[in-house]
């Protein structure tokens, strides 16, 4: 067995197919194409999966590629477990052939015995290997067949061993293709074992590593109406495998740790750089996080980098759900492992440019991605870091709060009611929330906390020494779920709340912190479950490919109905009223697709003297196969001839925005910089809108001048030249064409060129000379979500239209304010602005002013109610600020007391606002008075103890509520 890179084992494994008739694809985006049962690509038949299903036809029945995956979220998770064993990832590559029903089961299993064991190529020790079939069930017979096939390689029937449905059927979903499958392990050696002692293959899995899974689809499984599974064979049955790069680099390299191969060694060693003093490149690839805490972090660091660098280029941009809170927890679990080195400044970003100059070879497209995915990485770290700063108030906030040993139960063994205990533990929250470094807390003030609430005085101890005492013998507890939400939202790390827990003297509720997290995990899976993807329809799946003619023009004429589709299922006539889809063998309506939407029209007999069908709209339910929505109005039967006609308005306004979203692309570059890519796109007759990948809100004069540069090319009335089957190749090397979002491309493309401007992959619709757009407008630029922004536009009529309507407003705003220039206009609004401030500052002094009269003796009409002051007013004109400074000016003034305001708001509702003087908190609380007297007036409310406000909906009832307040006082410190 002959050393090699782990870039040379990528390659021959590509070049080992290539030589046995297979064609080498790239690998898709980690993103997963109009597939909402995956939240990340995470095997190499991913982007086959239609192919598989029947939805898609290739050019091509054999295929080799080295897929980029994920597992970091949904049902495959494995973000937990990296960095502390030896093979889990969260990104890695998946090396796989592949046959649409081409081989089958003899070949892909003598391919694979040949790659690995041959001389000339991996030339693994046959000794080494182990080989699994699959058992058979009760629905399912022993794969013998397989281990047949097996034999004849060159296996020892002694080292093939059978595994149940668990290890060795293979199926995509609830429904769909499946089949058993064959796994080959390798053996490490003793030095791997888990305990040291020399087991047989089956009770080591550390020692003997799975390298390559063969999967034999052969069934498509389907439920019968009784509810129950069933296998029927495929007609023509295919092959999916998979054989993880890491690992078989790890068996290649004659290590025991994917890590120490080197696909992650120079990765680790720069980590080692930017983080500091570290253990050895040894101690990295195979300590023990018990040993080297170091090692395993270094391990997290260059996978993670890996992951975020290509999750980022791939569009993924960090974000607090889907796809974007993944990248983030990747991120920033990442970032954290690098603080617990003691790196506190910003550093994975360096970690990016490491990433592509290890990948750039096999991923040539990290190199025009790596400014903006380090930039990306940079941007996080510095939110991270002032998330992880205000983390640490939360968590000492917590921690406070946590060393006050009371809850509901204990208070109401000692005597308080419910309702009473619930009130007694929101002042004592607020008490065990102070600093006790400044303000240590004293016994006296947890007494005089409890006991105004306490009503059955006889299990209320004698002595305030036994309720300390008692409260003493608690321990104070960092509850699980509390610790969660802090690691959850503000990253902070599990280590370092244990630590600041018990550095506190408070214990921490592991427990509670592990359910939550099991919680939050199933949560997760639950938000990813998406739905199974079946076989494409019988009435779609075996149709002949639709012939498009609607490039050139808007007719297809004497086209014959294929197949007629009503509710999902294939009919063989539609009746006037009913909606369904058609499928011609010709037609001239484009499908939706590329962010264009499909077209409208009619169906028309061949003579025209009616309508047959109105259509609202085309689609491809399986490719190469369109069908048209439609409302019939004639009745129509599978096999008559009708005439498509595209409406021709709808088409050319369609067509103005599809044309204007090119040239918006192509500006947007020119302006903000080439980081910008297509983030998915929709043109229809009314607007167009296009996402894009950039990392700020695009400036007024940026718009501007996007605007202005589209324009010139309208107005230069560029010509739109289309190229057809172009070898995709040539097309990016050459052409240098952009591609689409999401789109998938085969062997030949179509360019759409737009002067030299403008060239990118295409199979829209297109103006043939720009000019004929008319005019371009933007009218709106968003958020779309974090690192992707939007713009919106419309073109021809539509940017006529809005130029009319801004024309009007600009001459009636004129109008008003007196100035014909935007400047002046500027100005006059300004001054106008400055006035209207300086009024209101007025006004409001103006409102203090008289409030403070009218209350200058108010203390005079307090009433004492238990030797306790009690000032209840009605107020008007103020707002809540307004109204806190006056219950301030009125608390000063009685000295000692309890003061309320209330007022009626302009909406008819109510605001409510109580203050209490320090010294009496301990008897009376504002949260209790102001929520009182706010059930009044069908409101709630709440705060602190000394100041609390509230709202209700009843202003009728004020005068009432306010009249309350001494009886509400009163019943509180009885």
């Amino acid at each position: 067995m002959q050393y090699r890179s782990g870039s040379q084992i990528r390659e021959d494994f590509l070049r080992f197919f290539e030589g046995k008739g297979h064609r080498r694809i790239h690998s898709s985006s980690l993103v997963p194409h109009n597939d909402p049962t995956l939240l990340f690509a995470n095997a190499g038949m991913n982007q086959f999966k239609d192919v598989f299903l029947g939805s898609d036809v290739r050019t091509y029945s054999r295929a080799t590629t080295s897929q980029k995956c994920v597992r970091a979220g949904g049902k495959h998770n494995d973000l937990e477990n990296v960095g502390f064993t030896r093979r889990h990832h969260t990104f890695f590559e998946m090396l796989g052939n592949f046959s649409f029903g081409d081989y089958f089961k003899k070949d892909a299993i003598a391919f694979a015995w040949e790659l690995l064991t041959s001389p000339d190529w991996f030339g693994i020790d046959k000794d080494k290997l182990y080989v699994t079939i699959f058992e058979g069930d009760a629905q399912t017979p022993r794969d013998d067949e397989a281990e047949q096939f097996w034999i004849e390689a060159g296996v020892p029937k002694e080292r093939i061993y059978q595994l149940g449905a668990k290890d060795n059927f293979w199926q995509m979903g609830e429904t769909g293709p499946c089949g058993p499958c064959s796994e080959i392990y390798f053996d490490l050696g003793l030095a791997a074992s888990e305990t040291g002692e020399d087991k047989p293959f089956g009770e080591d899995d550390q020692r003997y590593m799975e390298i390559w899974n063969l999967v034999f689809m052969q069934f498509d499984r389907h439920i019968t109406p009784g509810g129950l599974p069933e296998l029927t064979p495929l007609p023509k049955p295919s092959i999916d495998t998979g054989m993880g790069l890491e690992r078989i680099s790890c068996v290649l390299q004659g290590k025991l740790s994917n890590y120490e191969s080197d696909l992650f060694l120079p990765l680790i060693r720069r980590a080692q750089q930017l983080t500091g003093p570290s253990p050895t490149d040894e101690d990295v690839a195979n300590a023990a996080i018990s040993d080297f805490k170091n090692a395993a972090s270094l391990r997290i660091i260059a996978d993670h980098a890996r992951a975020a660098t290509f999750l980022i280029a791939d569009g993924v941009n960090p974000a607090n759900e889907g796809r974007g809170y993944v990248l983030r927890k990747i991120l920033r679990r990442g970032i954290r492992h690098g603080r617990l080195l003691g790196q506190e400044q910003p550093f994975m970003h360096e970690m990016v440019h490491a990433v592509v100059g290890e990948m750039k070879v096999a991923y040539p497209e990290l190199l025009d991605a790596e400014d903006r995915v380090a930039k990306t990485v940079l941007q996080e770290e510095q939110q991270f870091a002032r998330v992880l700063a205000i983390g640490a108030v939360a968590l000492n906030g917590e921690l406070r709060r946590a060393r006050m040993p009371l809850d509901e139960e204990f208070l109401v063994d000692w005597g308080l009611q419910p309702e009473k205990a619930i009130g007694a533990l929101g002042a004592l929250r607020a008490l065990y929330s102070r600093d006790v470094d400044v303000d240590p807390i004293q016994n006296v003030e947890i007494i005089g906390m409890i006991e105004p609430f306490v009503t059955n005085r006889s299990n209320w101890p004698r002595s305030s020494g036994v309720l300390i005492s008692e409260i003493q013998k608690r321990k104070p507890t960092l509850i699980g779920r509390v610790a969660f939400h802090l690691y959850e939202t503000y990253g902070m790390p599990l280590d370092f709340m244990q630590d600041a827990a018990r550095d506190a003297g408070i214990e921490f509720d592991m427990d509670g912190f592990e359910r939550a997290k099991e919680a939050e995990q199933k949560r997760a899976r639950a938000s990813w479950k998406g739905g199974s993807q079946k076989t494409a329809s019988p009435a779609f799946a075996s149709l002949d490919k639709t012939e498009f003619v609607g490039y050139t023009g808007l007719r297809a004429d004497g086209a014959e109905v294929l197949a007629l589709v009503k509710d999902g299922v294939g009919v063989q006539t539609l009746q006037p009223g009913d909606t369904g889809e058609v499928v011609l063998d010709r037609t001239s309506f484009y499908a939706d697709s590329g962010g264009q939407v499909g077209d409208t029209g009619w169906l028309f007999p061949t003579d025209h003297t009616s309508t047959i069908a109105e259509v609202h709209g085309c689609t491809k339910p399986v490719a190469g196969v369109f069908a048209h929505k439609v409302t019939v109005k004639r009745p129509i039967a599978v096999g008559d001839r009708v005439d498509a006609v595209v409406d021709g308005a709808e088409r050319t306004a369609t067509t103005r925005n599809h044309t204007g979203t090119h040239l918006i692309q192509a500006a947007l570059r020119e302006v903000l910089g080439t980081h910008v890519k297509q983030a998915g796109s929709l043109n229809n007759r009314n607007r167009l809108r296009f996402d894009f990948s950039h990392f700020a809100q695009v400036a007024d004069e940026e718009l501007q001048e996007i605007e202005d540069i589209v324009n010139q090319q309208v107005l230069a009335n560029t010509k739109v030249e289309t190229f057809v089957d172009v070898p995709i190749d040539v097309a990016i090397n050459e052409f240098k064409a952009t591609a689409l979002f999401g789109e998938k491309y085969g062997d030949k493309v179509r360019v759409v060129k737009i002067g030299d401007f403008s060239t990118e992959l295409c199979g829209g619709t297109h103006t043939l000379a720009t000019g004929e757009i008319g005019l371009l407008k933007l009218t709106g630029e968003s958020s779309v979500s974090s690192g992707i922004r939007r713009v919106e536009a419309i073109t021809g009529t539509g940017s006529l239209s809005e130029f009319r309507k801004g024309f009007a407003l600009a001459k009636m705003a004129s109008t008003l304010v007196g100035a014909n220039d935007p400047e002046g206009f500027q100005a006059k609004l300004a001054a106008q602005e400055e006035e209207l401030k300086k009024l209101r500052r007025e006004l409001d002094q103006a409102r203090m002013k008289s409030a403070s009269a009218s209350t200058e003796n108010a203390a005079d009409s307090a009433v004492e109610v238990k030797g306790i002051k009690v000032l209840a007013q009605k107020v008007s004109g103020l707002d809540r600020n307004q109204m806190r400074t006056l219950v301030d000016t009125l608390r000063t003034r009685l000295g000692s007391g309890v003061v309320v305001l209330g007022a009626a708001t302009e909406d008819g509702k109510v605001a409510l606002i109580a203050g209490v003087t320090k010294d009496l908190v301990g008897k009376v609380q504002a949260g209790k008075v102001v929520g009182a007297v706010a059930a009044k007036v069908g409101g709630k409310g709440g705060g602190r103890p000394d100041l609390a406000e509230a709202g209700g909906t009843d202003a009728s009832q004020l005068d009432a509520a306010l009249a309350s307040v001494p009886d509400t006082v009163g019943g509180l410190i009885a």
